[in-house]
């Protein structure tokens, strides 16, 4: 079933759709937290448990682990019962997963709950399943309708990491996180009354007998298709980690202070806000493989940019071009998804998706870390990243090859 044959309005996208995904980027904003608060909380973590670099980056492993197969199960609840009940229960673990993270006496007891209650069962339900969601209520301007779901990651990282800096500095990372479950409850609860409402089923011009469902190119079956799209999305997201996971810690260790990094940090995504927006417009117009390609491109080039500078000023230029660089990337992966597989499928498969991100962004988290305390030194861990990304690039470039780089056509009338 193609894309083209999703007849959701007859003139174009609804009015609701609008309404509905300015809705959809507020939820996925605040449920984001989830995200950066831990990176911001590191170095007082590290101290306060008196642990290693490493292990001091192993909640953020965790919480990237359970979101990824949070992604995943909340997909599937999705599909079956919409975005409404994953989000209810999602948004009760989140906020317990806080609670409980502030009452933490070990480490361990910190990496579970951003493990299990902030990744997999709370924060999960606040962004693949809302992209899935919004992705079945546009038709011509999915590209940009999905860039801008997206971006509510970036804008919870714009955001969240100087308040939750402000507030670890003023009253303490245990108090701050009780805080942020809270808010989270009595915020995302009500908007999701807001989201009632389900989905149209796709309207199906009919096809000649025979027409495959999933239309690629010879030589690719699906499976192989969203098995490389899984392995591209850990590729990517490795890279990316470097950067976004420990932007604090280095500016920390450069003697310019952790509310610098989260400064940093904070413009990295902003910028990469930007970028998602800049990057879904394209991909309605060139389509989302030769988009991919660009992106991923360009994140590989910013990476090689950190290696020459440590000034604070250099730094901040360097984060602010790797965010206009990288953002396009994870949004596109939902792209494809959308062009190549039926709409039915979306919320299992772009979850999927979605869930390797994030598990390269778990992994590349850990690994950047434990290169650190190998080598006191992140360059190597930027080169690591670099090689990640050529990984990614080589993917990219096979689908162009075998899939062609245009939009996909509608299926015939």
């Amino acid at each position: 079933m193609s894309d083209r044959a999703d007849a959701l309005h007859p003139e174009g996208d609804p009015p609701y759709a609008w309404f509905r995904l300015a809705i959809s980027l507020l939820v996925t904003t605040i449920g984001g937290v989830g995200l950066w608060s831990v990176v911001v909380a590191l170095p007082a973590v590290e101290a306060e448990f008196q642990v290693a670099r490493a292990d001091a980056a192993l909640p953020y492993t965790l919480l990237m682990v359970g979101f990824a197969v949070g992604g995943i199960l909340m997909g599937r609840l999705a599909d079956r019962f919409g975005v409404l009940p994953p989000l209810v229960g999602g948004t009760c673990m989140l906020a317990l997963g806080y609670i409980l993270a502030g009452q933490a006496q070990t480490l361990w007891q910190f990496a579970l709950a951003h493990g299990v209650l902030i990744g997999l069962l709370g924060s999960s339900a606040t962004f693949g399943p809302m992209i899935a969601d919004i992705s079945r209520w546009f038709t011509k301007h999915r590209g940009i309708a999905v860039a801008i779901c997206a971006c509510g990651s970036y804008m919870a990282g714009t955001v969240w990491p100087p308040i939750a800096q402000h507030f670890i500095e003023t009253v303490g990372w245990r108090t701050t996180h009780v805080g942020i479950g809270l808010f989270c409850l009595v915020t995302i609860l009500p908007l999701t009354l807001l989201l009632r409402r389900r989905a149209p089923e796709p309207v199906v011009r009919p096809v000649p007998a025979g027409t495959p469902t999933v239309a690629v190119s010879p030589g690719i079956s699906p499976r192989l298709l969203q098995g490389l799209l899984v392995v591209a999305g850990v590729l990517c997201c490795v890279a990316m980690a470097m950067p976004q996971v420990h932007i604090v810690a280095l500016c920390a260790d450069l003697g310019f202070g952790s509310a610098r990094g989260a400064q940093m940090l904070s413009l990295m995504l902003a910028t990469g806000i930007i970028s998602r927006l800049f990057f879904g417009w394209l991909a309605d117009r060139i389509g989302p493989l030769w988009t991919l390609l660009t992106s991923s491109g360009l994140q590989a080039l910013s990476l090689l940019l950190f290696l020459p500078f440590d000034g604070l000023a250099p730094l901040f230029i360097v984060s602010a071009l790797f965010g206009l660089a990288q953002g396009g990337i994870v949004p596109t992966y939902a792209m494809i998804v959308r062009e190549y597989f039926p709409a039915s499928e979306a919320g299992a498969r772009i979850g999927l998706v979605l869930s390797a991100t994030l598990l390269g962004m778990a992994v590349g988290g850990w690994m950047s870390g434990a290169i650190y305390d190998l080598t006191l030194s992140y360059e190597a861990a930027f080169l690591n990243g670099f090689a990640w990304n050529l990984a990614n690039i080589a993917i990219a470039l096979f689908f162009l090859l075998r899939l062609g780089g245009g939009r996909r056509a509608a299926a015939p009338a």
